[in-house]
């Protein structure tokens, strides 16, 4: 632990959730006081749990805020004496927001994280986007990957509120610094899907698409692929980040491989053997899916993606910050790894 750390105080917004309790992790492993938020104190038993697995004793320097990102209390002592905030908090599509308004919460969650570090002095804050916020235009060449450079056109048909929440948070943010004239800088970082090992029973949607792989919930592999990253790599990046001169102002595409259904599964059934009976081979007809989305959600929001190979370039995180991603199969048999170590499947 250095001195500059452990003088060092970080805000991290959502701790309850899968990134933030990684990075909360992280950051106590490296000797930084940590503050996190939570709708609820009641929750503070189950983080401060699921932390120490990696942090240790070093829970001692987390302290817990309430805060909600729908409402003003709570944020101004929050924030109070931090010297970085990591803005990690976003509503997801799915859980107690499923079905929900998503742009409203995300962006007003950011706007009061922001006004909160601005009047509190906090030097940087580094922000969970996405990229879904960097999609392609209409007729992108496959075979290019996209990079952190290009910002999604919200006018496309295709265009769900997830992905607009993320677009209208990123851009509400680089507003709020532009006008506000202070000293305190922003970052972004922009994750591709997120995978990797969990912490406790309380994990991202991404991850449980393999849960439900490994538990037989899902029948046959739909055509629909991603890029990937760990988690423990993404935490990684917003770190740096965090404290590197050269990342205020800048966006960063934080992806790994690129990697189809079919791909995870092939995986899955090489490595764990017996243990992955239940993950399917079959490939479920495009037509299909289609007809199942006029009743099914979460397949709805695959379809404008079926077939579609959107690769992401880290290569700015790389040449900038030095940051470095492990292969995407090694976080996907990592969080199968967890998930059955944790009895989840």
């Amino acid at each position: 632990m250095s001195t500059e750390t452990k003088d060092t105080t970080v805000l991290v917004t959502g701790g309850s959730g899968y990134v933030g309790s990684w990075a909360i992790s992280a950051l106590l492993r490296q000797g930084y006081r940590v503050r996190t938020t939570v709708r609820h104190l009641k929750r503070e038993g189950e983080v401060r749990a699921a932390v120490a697995r990696e942090a240790g004793s070093a829970t001692e320097r987390l302290s817990f805020f309430v805060a909600d990102l729908l409402r003003d209390e709570g944020w101004a002592r929050a924030a109070e004496g931090a010297d970085y905030i990591l803005h990690v908090a976003s509503p997801l599509a799915m859980g107690e927001f499923k079905g929900q308004d998503l742009v409203r919460p995300a962006r007003e969650g950011t706007r009061r994280v922001l006004e909160a570090g601005a009047r509190a002095g906090v030097k940087r804050v580094v922000m969970t986007s996405s990229l879904l916020a960097a999609l392609p235009p209409a007729g992108h060449d496959d075979a290019r990957p996209i990079d952190e450079s290009v910002w999604t056109d919200l006018s496309g048909k295709d265009i769900n509120n997830y992905t607009r929440s993320k677009t209208l948070a990123e851009q509400d943010a680089w507003d709020f610094i532009r006008q506000s004239g202070g000293s305190m800088t922003l970052a972004t970082v922009l994750p591709a899907v997120i995978q990797g090992p969990v912490l406790g029973k309380d994990y991202s949607g991404s991850v449980a698409m393999v849960a439900q792989l490994l538990g037989g919930k899902m029948p046959a592999l739909p055509r629909f692929g991603s890029s990937i990253v760990d988690v423990r790599d993404l935490v990684d990046l917003h770190l740096k980040a965090m404290t590197a001169p050269e990342a205020a102002g800048q966006r960063f595409a934080a992806a790994s491989d690129f990697l189809w259904m079919t791909d995870i599964a092939r995986a899955l059934r090489e490595h764990l053997g017996t243990r992955a009976a239940k993950v399917p081979t079959r490939v479920l007809p495009d037509v299909v899916v289609r007809l199942l989305a006029l009743v099914n959600s979460d397949l709805r929001l695959l379809v404008p993606n079926l077939g579609l190979r959107q690769a992401f370039s880290s290569a700015k995180a790389q040449r900038l910050l030095g940051w470095h991603a492990r292969p995407a199969t090694r976080s996907i048999l990592d969080g199968a790894e967890s998930l059955l170590r944790e009895g989840i499947v």
